[in-house]
């Protein structure tokens, strides 16, 4: 895959998470994440760690952002690809009535990229 190839996939897997986010669609986001994925960071002021599936349940739990009307807002800073590994930065604004910042790895598999690691912060 070349590196513009690969810039596009990895984009696409972000703006999938984006749209799955705004959806409410646990399943997609599932989808999305390495099977062995990890998740970090701090929520409210406490430190989550640990399996994505936190996150998940959080979003099947809650209504969508296009079903509740709060104005969500992702917007993609940087992405970085070196070979078959990715970093992406995602900013989201109103995602759960929060602000985030995501830092993502992402690793492409059998011509595949996976989310294989989030680390964020909620601001």
């Amino acid at each position: 895959m070349s590196n513009t190839e690969s810039l596009g996939a990895v984009q696409a897997v972000i703006k999938s998470y984006i749209d799955a986010c705004a959806r409410g669609d646990m399943l997609a986001l599932r989808a999305l994440f390495h099977h062995s994925a990890i998740l970090s960071g701090y929520l409210a002021g406490e430190l989550v760690t640990g399996s994505p599936e936190p996150f998940f349940t959080a979003v099947g739990a809650n209504p969508a952002p296009v079903d509740s009307g709060l104005r969500y807002e992702a917007r993609i800073d940087t992405v970085h690809i070196d070979g078959r590994i990715a970093t992406a930065v995602l900013r989201e604004t109103g995602y759960l009535g929060m602000d985030f910042v995501n830092h993502f790895q992402l690793l492409e598999i059998d011509g595949q990229w996976h989310i294989v690691a989030k680390l964020f912060e909620s601001l």
